[in-house]
């Protein structure tokens, strides 16, 4: 088992809340997925993805957590920690929301509450993967201080790898 502290599974911002996943987060979490464009994904698909997300955070102790607005209550995207191409030791930063929900600085917003949370479980250092193209998702990486450390191909996608030291 992992000697850092369990990432705390609920968090609040000014305008956000970071919380558990719920049976009723199916139909938006596919929602979500599907506005990707490559693929649709169904609700009962969705479902599968939150039992899934709830058994890792399970065997590890970090989560990817839906975020919803404070004010509207309604979920627009998720934020959180994973292992992804990374470690438990020094594990990914991963955020999503729905377009609707860009531009207004709720990425960033979730983000910087994650890297507290993600600080309090005695970690050292974040890793992060982005492809090359998101330049809005770089750009929130960089204001929350992750800095960039190499490029790698995957199949012919360039992908930006950063870290962040932690307090």
């Amino acid at each position: 088992m992992s000697s850092y502290e369990t990432m705390p599974f609920h968090l609040e911002t000014e305008r956000l809340i970071l919380r558990p996943w719920a049976e009723s987060d199916a139909a938006e979490f596919s929602a979500l997925l599907s506005e990707r464009g490559d693929e649709t994904y169904t609700v009962e698909r969705g479902r599968k993805g939150i039992v899934e997300l709830l058994t890792a955070t399970e065997t590890t102790g970090i989560a990817l957590l839906p975020v919803q607005r404070r004010a509207e209550g309604d979920f627009i995207g998720y934020c959180g920690l994973i292992i992804g191409r990374s470690t438990l030791e020094e594990p990914e930063i991963a955020y999503e929301l729905f377009r609707h929900a860009h531009g207004l600085g709720y990425a960033t917003e979730a983000a910087g509450a994650v890297l507290d949370a993600a600080a309090a479980t005695g970690r050292k250092r974040l890793r992060s993967t982005v492809g090359s193209w998101n330049t809005p998702s770089l750009r929130v990486l960089e204001k929350l201080g992750f800095e960039r450390d190499r490029v790698s191909m995957e199949g012919t996608k360039e992908v930006v790898w950063l870290t962040r030291s932690l307090p």
